[in-house]
């Protein structure tokens, strides 16, 4: 008799699998890689192999000699994992701490909980967290290293930093196209808003994810950060500024669509999606943190049990 294999969720019902799924993903965020290495060079090379290697190994020897079951690894998932934690990290990450990173991401957020489809926050945010504030010296160095462009090596504080530290009229002359095509500074998901984008519109002609989180975060953001400008655009930043900067869009649009930390039902991702929004512009302009991004996505993570319950599928017809 065949052994037959009970996987765990989600269950996708169509000519799709998990793998094929994360490749589309992996694709996507193909155009920020290479934008990043070309900005950054060498060294965001070994942060981004750091990552991806130690992940998927991670994955892999837990599954193996800990949970004894080789067949629920994904190498798929573990490698966008591996992926997007890189994308969060400054070029500058010594790679043990990125290292540690993996370890947090899989064995404790991920594995812990017991693999793919289970894990109740988002692995490479919460690695992100954790590592920010294990690490704030090096997590908060924003050098840039030389590239296979050419740029000087500078280091200070990122656009947000700024706005945080000397106030909206510090970034009030900003160029908002040249920070949409390219903005050296911060981490490696933050330099190209536009190449974020590219990979966003290719998940949804690829019908990977749905518009809904993404769209209720910016329109949200976008509200929020228009009242508080309209009434004082000498303290607060304005639309177009938080919508470019930061670590807005790479969360946006690829961690906070994430199937298995997100709410199940349309409705329920536009409401999961506004307190996304809300919760950055609250942390950015109020919180001791001048980007608030993963901590929000951590937050409604935590609410999307309830969300699912309020906003649940009708079961054959009935509510």
């Amino acid at each position: 008799m065949d052994k037959m294999l009970v996987s765990p969720s989600p269950h996708i019902h169509a000519k799709v699998s998990t793998d094929s799924l994360m490749r589309d993903v992996i694709i996507a965020l193909c155009p920020a890689i290479i934008v990043s290495v070309l900005f950054l060079g060498w060294a965001e090379l070994l942060v981004l192999a750091v990552s991806a290697v130690s992940c998927v190994a991670i994955e892999w020897a837990i599954c193996k000699w800990v949970m004894h079951k080789p067949e629920l690894c994904s190498c798929s998932s573990a490698l966008v994992t591996g992926l997007l934690l890189a994308m969060n990290l400054p070029v500058t990450t010594p790679w043990w701490i990125v290292l540690i990173g993996a370890v947090f991401a899989i064995g404790v957020v991920k594995m812990s909980f017991g693999g793919l489809g289970q894990n109740i926050f988002n692995p490479a945010i919460a690695a992100r967290v954790f590592l920010l504030v294990s690490f704030p010296a090096q997590m908060t160095d924003w050098t840039v290293t030389k590239g296979f462009i050419s740029l000087d090596a500078v280091s200070g504080p990122t656009l947000l930093g700024l706005a945080s530290e000397q106030g909206a009229g510090a970034v009030a002359g900003l160029d908002h196209l040249q920070t949409l095509l390219l903005n050296i500074g911060g981490s490696a998901g933050e330099i190209s808003a536009l190449a974020l984008l590219a990979g966003f519109v290719y998940l949804l002609c690829r019908r990977v994810i749905k518009p809904w989180i993404t769209l209720s975060i910016f329109a949200t953001v976008a509200a929020v950060s228009g009242i508080f400008w309209a009434v004082n655009p000498e303290v607060y930043t304005g639309p177009l500024f938080n919508l470019l900067s930061g670590g807005l869009i790479l969360g946006a649009c690829f961690m906070a669509t994430d199937y298995v930390t997100s709410p199940m039902t349309s409705w329920g991702g536009v409401i999961y999606g506004f307190g996304i929004g809300l919760l950055v512009m609250m942390i950015r302009y109020f919180g001791s943190y001048p980007e608030g991004v993963s901590f929000a996505i951590l937050i409604m993570n935590m609410t999307v049990p309830l969300i699912d319950r309020a906003f649940h599928h009708r079961q054959y017809g009935r509510k």
